[in-house]
């Protein structure tokens, strides 16, 4: 269990922090910015709560709770060190849980005839916003791995993860009957 008791520490204060196996980096690295994007869609997931309940709520619960194990995952790099192998990580379990979430939320909904707006009712509005912030998050996580070993299960599940919000928003949607649709062109 974690224990905090003191919130600031003044270690950052020249731009660097640590990351999960101790090691001092700089805090723009892509790493950082990475669990930094899965933190910033955590948080738009919290603004999204305030306006659900139900299945709905507890699933972005299970799906915040899943944010902060992606972030644990980042920020311990993969290697033979003891606080690696010993890490929480992100793994299959949790992509095929989003999976099953997201076909039985789909069996509910018509069948797109356009690409939607964001927006809607409050909570889907939000998490159109948490879903691209989730995107980022995942561009980030591929680019990081291109240069450094990451958890594959990580980038599986930012991935499925936006198609989860994106689903999760149609449902809100009154399954679908609030949906801003797209009309091509309309403004010419």
């Amino acid at each position: 269990m974690i224990k905090l008791d003191k919130i600031y520490t003044r270690g950052g204060d020249h731009g660097q922090t640590s990351l999960g196996d101790g090691s001092r980096v700089k805090k723009h690295i892509p790493r950082v910015s990475t669990y930094g994007d899965v933190d910033e869609a955590n948080a738009a997931i919290g603004l999204a709560r305030l306006h659900t309940q139900g299945d709905a709520d507890a699933m972005l619960e299970r799906i915040q709770n899943d944010l902060f194990d992606l972030g644990a995952d980042l920020c311990v790099p993969e290697g033979e060190g003891k606080k690696s192998t010993q890490s929480l990580r992100v793994s299959a379990h949790h992509v095929e849980r989003l999976e099953k979430e997201i076909d039985r939320l789909n069996e509910t909904l018509p069948p797109l005839t356009s690409f939607i707006l964001p927006g809607g009712t409050p909570a889907s509005s939000y998490l159109h916003l948490a879903r691209t912030i989730v995107r980022r998050a995942e561009r980030a996580a591929t680019a990081l791995a291109e240069d450094e070993t990451i958890n594959p299960q990580a980038i599986m599940y930012l991935n499925r993860l936006s198609d989860h919000l994106f689903v999760l928003v149609r449902h809100l949607n009154d399954n679908g009957a609030q949906d801003v649709l797209w009309t091509p062109g309309a403004n010419r």
